[in-house]
């Protein structure tokens, strides 16, 4: 039996893992702890207070593991995430979460580390909304929509993680624009149920990695 706590960006990301991602898990005898940043309630934290939470849970618990589910949108260099310079002279955005993670890991202490799995979402959780547009129609009646051919815009994708991460065309603006009085946990978690964890996976790369690294604990 596995134990592992995901350290999750907001309410959003814990009611997915709590609704999608746990059920995976408990099935392969991972068992999760589904938190939020303690330090801001949710929300983007700085490093050293993220780090500071991560090592509290690994030295806490000497057979834990510890996960992180935060969105690269929103980080801006004075949050101080190591590799942050490096990170970004790389033009291709997988590259550059590759190296952050990188980073985190290496900043974690060396006796600690080989318990964490650090993982930055690219760009925002809400990207792996857009998986599957059928999810849309079974979730929502045709009237709750504002912008319908919007969303069959953004999702007219191979890879839903590359949404890009602009202040008004970010996957969470682009659902409030789609979806009239769009509430972020409940709908959230509501169509990534739909959508199903296996499509996700297959649409979503890094995200499936992240999935792969985890399951992994009990191979």
């Amino acid at each position: 039996m596995t134990r592992i706590t995901i350290i999750g960006e907001g309410q959003t990301e814990q009611a997915f893992c709590n609704d999608v991602l746990s059920p995976l898990l408990i099935e392969k005898n991972i068992y999760p702890h589904n938190a939020i940043i303690t330090k801001s309630g949710g929300g983007i934290v700085s490093w050293a207070a993220l780090k500071k939470e991560i090592s509290n849970y690994l030295k806490h618990d000497p057979n834990l593991i510890v996960t992180t589910l935060i969105d690269y949108y929103g980080l801006k260099k004075e949050h101080g995430f190591p590799k942050w310079d490096e990170a970004h002279t790389k033009v291709d955005r997988a590259e550059r979460m590759s190296i952050l993670e990188q980073g985190m890991l290496e900043d974690i202490d060396e006796n600690l580390r080989n318990r964490f799995i650090p993982y930055i979402q690219l760009h925002e959780f809400e990207g792996l909304l857009f998986s599957k547009i059928e999810a849309f129609d079974e979730c929502f009646e045709e009237n709750e929509f504002n912008d319908y051919n919007y969303l069959v815009e953004t999702t007219n994708t191979d890879n839903p993680e590359n949404i890009n991460d602009g202040a008004t065309t970010a996957p969470s603006k682009r659902l409030k624009r789609i979806i009239k009085g769009y509430k972020k946990p409940l709908y959230g978690s509501m169509i990534a149920e739909e959508i199903g964890l296996r499509t996700i996976r297959d649409k979503c790369p890094r995200f499936n990695k992240w999935i792969e690294k985890i399951l992994a604990l009990e191979e």
